[in-house]
């Protein structure tokens, strides 16, 4: 080691730059390493959206103090206290979760990216059919259902709230799930890819006042999931067995089985057009990332 010290040292000297010590290098990887891993974690939790908002807004920010908008400019520092409290009572979950995980069993496994494991792709034809036959079997026959798509919003805080299942999407998987005066029949199904990664789970209800009266639970947890996250979701009422489709916080009741095959195909077909080659590069580069650590 010595012996490697000193030859860096000699050379460090011939080209004029300053010496670093072994420490200095460590150091860098040590910060390269949380770096990279915050910003994994970032961007299966909330916080990516926010982290792209926070970028629009400071680019905003950047071009005011270029053109000299003092009004903006005096605004932002004082506004600044006050936003960095709120993003702490936004993300307190959040926080909370990887304070308690970081002293269990491995260090800091909330930095890991968990969310995102089998079934990453987006949802394949047969899903569609799958989906569009439990929904209107089960209208038939007056089961309640509420089933959540997931898209680019990781869903995994909700997905704690229920039971793993990770099973292939299949009718009669979600037809037993659903069936009345089973475990798993009360709650949320969650649909990531082409399979069901957990039952039972809790969603937030819709606060909306222009909600319908006529609307009971399970259509304002279908609105509410959909107001804070970027998912779809399918709802089958239980007093009626309308079948109805959430999305972007726009609820369309008593669709008929065309049109939820009709919607589905499309929304499949928008995520495909907007995968392009640096999309899936990235997603190639993310399940070799995965190979690695496990």
């Amino acid at each position: 080691m010595d012996v490697l010290t000193d030859f860096f040292d000699r050379y460090l000297r011939l080209t004029n730059l300053p010496s670093i010590r072994f420490a200095d290098v460590l150091e860098i990887i040590i910060l390269s390493w949380l770096f990279y891993r915050i910003l994994r974690w970032i961007k299966n939790t909330r916080a990516w959206g926010l982290m792209k908002g926070a970028l629009v807004l400071i680019v905003f920010i950047l071009i005011a103090n270029a053109l000299e908008m003092n009004t903006i400019m005096w605004l932002v520092q004082n506004l600044l206290s006050v936003g960095l409290v709120g993003l702490v009572i936004i993300f307190q979950p959040e926080l909370r979760r990887s304070l308690e995980e970081l002293g269990r069993k491995r260090m800091i496994p909330l930095l890991s990216s968990e969310n995102r494991k089998q079934g990453d792709d987006k949802f394949s034809d047969k899903t569609v059919n799958e989906l569009v036959k439990a929904s209107f079997e089960m209208g038939k026959a007056k089961t309640g259902a509420l089933i959540v798509i997931e898209q680019d919003t990781p869903l995994g805080e909700y997905e704690r709230t229920g039971i793993q299942v990770d099973g292939i999407v299949t009718s009669q998987l979600l037809l037993n799930i659903f069936e009345k005066n089973t475990p798993l029949h009360d709650g949320a199904v969650i649909i990531r890819g082409n399979r069901v990664t957990a039952a039972t789970c809790y969603l937030p209800l819709s606060d909306n006042m222009e909600i319908s009266k006529e609307l009971g639970t399970r259509h304002r947890a279908g609105l509410g999931i959909s107001e804070v996250t970027d998912s779809v979701t399918i709802i089958v009422s239980e007093e009626t067995g309308a079948v109805s489709l959430v999305q972007k916080g726009h609820l369309m009741r008593a669709i008929t089985s065309e049109q939820l095959k009709a919607e589905l195909m499309k929304l499949k077909k928008d995520d495909e057009t907007n995968r392009g080659l640096g999309y899936k590069l990235l997603k190639g580069l993310q399940k070799n990332e995965e190979k690695a650590d496990q």
